[in-house]
């Protein structure tokens, strides 16, 4: 199982990462910066290889951790599919501390509803440009980015079609069920590291009682050892994403 270190990538590491031509071996054909207004973040996206504009494509949402960036969608991807989606990143709604460069997703209201209008431009960006399919838009997100995937998700269902977490626990407050009656109709996958501090097997467990409890369809994946992030558990978003998609 190889961890796949994001956070501690410094900008210097990761202009390394980022191609300029669409042919590029590592199949991203293109990260852009864009603000289209003061309050708007910056919105990362990925083509896959061999794009086809006369396919309309499964649309991912990335949610990078906290200490991360949008920057980060390249090497995700890479590890995720160069082949399946198209892919955005829009960038966590606040800084963090001096100690901690990057940005982060806060679970306060004011916060919330950033992170929900990042999320909708970084969608309405890719529709405007790429050839999305409406109906399968999924939201995948990693540690604090996983939580806040799973808010946004489980409050406003009918946006998306399922939602992923990888060692992010479910956010508690603030309306997270207030959808409750139309949540059960939407694929979760959560995934979690055994000996991971950041996310316990206690706290995995609750979350569960708490989603089934909802009603909610989950599929659960526990790996081992304590790393947050491994291209194991991206390559099981991959087929995860895949069986709804062709499922449907």
């Amino acid at each position: 199982m190889n961890r796949l270190a994001v956070q501690a990538a410094s900008d210097h590491q990761w202009q390394k990462l980022i191609p300029t031509l669409p042919d590029n071996a590592m199949a991203t054909a293109l990260v852009e910066q864009r603000v289209r207004s003061a309050l708007a973040a910056p919105v990362a996206s990925f083509l896959p290889l061999n794009y086809e504009p006369g396919y309309a494509y499964p649309l991912l949402v990335w949610l990078h951790d906290r200490g991360g960036s949008e920057r980060h969608l390249p090497q995700v991807m890479q590890h995720l599919s160069t082949q399946n989606f198209v892919a955005v990143a829009p960038r966590g709604s606040h800084e963090c501390n001096r100690v901690m460069k990057g940005h982060r997703w806060v679970q306060q209201p004011a916060a919330i509803a950033a992170a929900d209008a990042a999320v909708s431009e970084a969608i309405q960006l890719a529709r405007q440009e790429f050839n999305i399919h409406s109906e399968r838009v999924f939201l995948i997100g990693h540690g604090d980015g996983g939580s806040m995937a799973l808010r946004l998700a489980l409050q406003s269902p009918h946006r998306f079609a399922g939602a992923a977490s990888l060692n992010g626990r479910l956010p508690r407050r603030h309306g997270l069920l207030r959808s409750i009656n139309r949540v059960r109709s939407l694929p979760l996958f959560i995934a979690s590291a055994r000996d991971y501090q950041g996310y316990p097997e206690l706290a995995v467990c609750s979350d569960l009682r708490l989603l089934h409890s909802a009603g909610c369809s989950v599929s659960l994946r526990q790996y081992p050892g304590d790393d947050d992030l491994t291209t194991c558990m991206l390559a099981d978003v991959n087929r995860w994403v895949m069986e709804h998609v062709c499922g449907n």
